[in-house]
């Protein structure tokens, strides 16, 4: 499947690898190679929405955490202006993006008309600002619908009965408990909305100059859509709240063309009028596309603001935790997923605290101190975690007798602090311990066959060896570490090849045999353990298996479900 030699793609906009700090563009050839990549980092340059991380924090509403949705758009509009310089927007054919998975935005009643005819001589704020019925996103981070999230379970006969059917149990994050708080908080503007997006499919409508539909990947990340049908769930609906289907509108498959370029930025940006804009999806569906991620047991970590671990299977077994999502290259597969909130923010606060705000003293400490950490076990939650869930706290043990590790019978003792080296190790250890016990209850592969590392901190050469020690397999990294913008210009490509042939192309057709020559080979960085390593593998075993223990008396004593 030959692309044209003028062939680009672009991602117009990604929430995905600072995840609500910044937005990013990524271009990518006719060969697959970026030619080009551009940011706008919402604190330091839209310094008048006065956000901190490109969020706000409600000190009135325990967990409220949102992002002002005009923000998002002024930052696409910046992003434009800032890629002008480096690429000839006419040689685009193909767009498409990557948002942060579960944000929604509320359209006012009438916004429809407003986004069909937007007039190239103004900027896209000045249209826009007044097209919503509420301001505030909520976005992945929020923590404050528990009471929607038990609700929904319980309407539809528990929380396995919920996951079962959409693919996760009820998470505060996620949307479908958002719209119920709305609903029940504001009906005001639930009355008022005429269309509720993701923030993939609302950066499509944008580009398409009409209601983008969401796609099945992200649709998946709501509590609405049943799993295996691939459609809204009727029961899931009515549970959430009234007359929210028509509200969402249409499903679509995650490589469907969400339309054709809007006459707006073929006029303000030189855009080819027959450029099409792929459907959006979510950053961790992108991320799994970016990496190339084709092959069951393999799996892959993303080291971000959020920290997730995902792989790829042919059967959805849902279950009390973790996530199934479709497969947004592989329309009969799936996707599974587990996702922690305290990722590189709350690593970064031990550093900030205990290494000088120096990575490099970071990862000083992270060498000089031994693996086991001397039986050292750290629970750190800067915010409210996801996984397990438990509530903004700090818990520090200390195995006792750890020397002989094949006891089934160890104790542990609680502390007050550690001092700052085993501070460092304990927080990163303790991760990707819990990373691995959570896989492996999941069902993930154990070991995997490798594990591909990507997000900010796969450049992080002793975390990448940790991980390797830990779950005992080969670590791979990408040339880019932001694999959620690279996939979804990969998507556009992969989109734009099955808009011209008629149907669904595997998505390898467009890399086999060729993957090292473009911008999406993985690259050795860790080798599997040998034998000395293999026998530090029991001992993180037997280390990972207390630390699932202490893990469950905590959820149990103090638990946020």
């Amino acid at each position: 499947f030959a692309l044209p030699d003028n062939f680009i793609t672009i991602v117009g906009s990604n929430f995905a690898i600072l995840c609500y700090r910044s937005v990013k563009a990524t271009v990518l050839s006719n060969e697959l190679i970026i030619v080009a990549s551009e940011t706008v980092n919402f604190d330091s340059e839209l310094p008048h929405y006065k956000t901190e991380g490109g969020v706000y924090r409600d000190p009135t509403d325990d967990g409220r955490i949102y992002s002002p949705t005009i923000m998002w758009v002024e930052a696409l509009e910046l992003l434009l202006e800032k890629l002008k310089p480096k690429i000839n927007f006419s040689k685009v054919v193909a767009v498409s993006g990557s948002g942060q998975q579960h944000g929604s935005v509320y359209w006012k009643k009438g916004s429809q008309a407003v986004l069909s005819s937007l007039d190239p001589g103004k900027s896209l704020v000045s249209q826009l600002k007044d097209a919503f019925s509420t301001m505030d996103s909520p976005i992945w981070m929020d923590s404050s619908t528990t009471k929607q999230c038990r609700e929904v379970e319980n309407a539809v006969g528990g929380a396995l009965e919920l996951s079962k059917l959409t693919g996760s149990r009820a998470y505060e994050r996620f949307t479908g408990p958002q719209i119920r708080k709305i609903y029940q908080t504001a009906p005001h503007i639930y009355e008022n909305t005429e269309r509720i997006s993701l923030v993939s499919s609302f950066m499509a409508s944008i580009l398409v100059g009409c209601y983008a539909s969401i796609d099945e990947t992200d649709g998946a990340g709501m509590n609405l859509m049943d799993i295996n049908k691939r459609t809204w769930s009727k029961a899931v609906l009515e549970a959430t709240a009234p007359d929210l289907e028509q509200k969402l509108g249409n499903l679509a498959p995650a490589c469907a063309a969400a339309g054709r370029i809007s006459s707006y930025f073929v006029e303000r940006h030189q855009f080819d009028k027959n450029c099409f804009v792929i459907q959006w999806s979510g950053d961790n569906p992108n991320s799994l596309a970016g990496l190339t991620l084709n092959t069951p047991g393999d799996l892959a970590i993303s080291l971000g603001t959020s920290d997730t671990v995902f792989g790829i299977t042919a059967e959805a077994k849902p279950s009390l935790e973790g996530h199934v999502f479709p497969n947004p290259v592989e329309p009969d597969g799936y996707m599974v997923m587990l996702c922690y909130k305290n990722g590189s923010l709350t690593r970064e606060d031990v550093r900030n605290q205990c290494a000088e705000k120096s990575w490099d003293i970071f990862n000083n400490y992270l060498e000089k101190t031994p693996p086991l950490n001397g039986g050292r076990l750290g629970f750190y939650y800067k915010d409210h975690e996801i996984l397990p869930p438990l509530p903004v706290g700090f818990h520090r043990y200390i195995v006792e007798n750890f020397s002989d590790a094949s006891s089934d019978n160890l104790k542990e003792c609680e502390v007050q602090e550690f001092d700052p080296e085993s501070e460092v190790r304990a927080i990163v250890e303790g991760q990707m311990l819990s990373m691995r016990g959570h896989a492996e209850r999941f069902g993930m592969p154990n070991p995997p066959k490798r594990i591909i590392a990507t997000g900010g901190a796969s450049s992080n050469e002793s975390i990448l060896k940790l991980i390797a020690q830990i779950f005992g397999c080969p670590v791979f990294t990408v040339e880019r570490p932001d694999s959620a913008s690279l996939g979804a210009a990969l998507r556009a490509a992969h989109g734009w090849l099955c808009k011209e042939e008629g149907g669904f192309v595997p998505i390898s057709r467009m890399y086999t045999g060729n993957l090292e020559k473009t911008s999406l080979g993985a690259k050795l960085a860790v080798p599997a353990p040998g034998d000395e390593g293999r026998e530090l593998l029991k001992k993180y075993t037997v280390l990972m298996k207390k630390r699932m223990e202490i893990e469950r008396r905590l959820v149990e004593k103090i638990g946020r479900a």
